[in-house]
């Protein structure tokens, strides 16, 4: 019995020394809170028309995707995406969001993350109050140079809702 126990003793020893040494451990919840950073930032650059917030979270690159809520609204590249929230930002003012629902997850290496979200965007358009609920916000970040950037995103408004007055 003593023999068995030091034998298996022995080769759990063993087992445990032949990790590879340049096997990196990736801390899961490090990068979910990461990521949940630059989604939070998402928020902050809406809310404050800060387009250098919005160029610290996009990837600056041709090959980008934002869809939006309008039917032709499928934006293309960082020079597209560029100008349609240079648009936004423009035609909006006093924008605030809430956000819910969020759920992000990330691939086995950890450089590629999915979300969605559930937002209710608020904001001033033509001196009125307007309000979309339930907006749904989808997406992917990529880590590239040890930074989470997007580089695909899709918002979209359920069937039902419909853009109200606020009183």
């Amino acid at each position: 019995m003593k023999k068995n126990l030091f034998l298996v003793i022995i080769l759990i020893l063993i087992f445990s020394s032949c990790r590879d040494q340049g096997e990196v451990v990736i801390d899961i919840k490090a990068e979910i809170d990461q990521v949940k950073a630059v989604l939070d930032q998402y928020v902050v650059a809406n809310e404050e028309q800060n387009f250098s917030l919005i160029e610290n979270i996009w990837a600056a690159n041709e090959s980008i995707v934002l869809i939006g809520t309008n039917l032709d609204e499928k934006l293309v590249g960082w020079n597209k995406i560029n100008e349609a929230i240079k648009h936004q930002f423009e035609s909006f003012t006093d924008t605030y969001i809430v956000v819910s629902e969020q759920n992000i997850r990330l691939n086995a290496t950890a450089n590629t993350a999915w979300f969605s979200e559930v937002m209710n965007y608020n904001f001033i358009f033509n001196e009125e109050a307007k309000s979309f609920s339930g907006v749904r916000f989808t997406g992917v970040l990529e880590k590239i140079n040890n930074k989470w950037l997007f580089v695909q995103c899709h918002l979209s408004i359920p069937a039902e809702a419909q853009l109200n007055k606020v009183y």
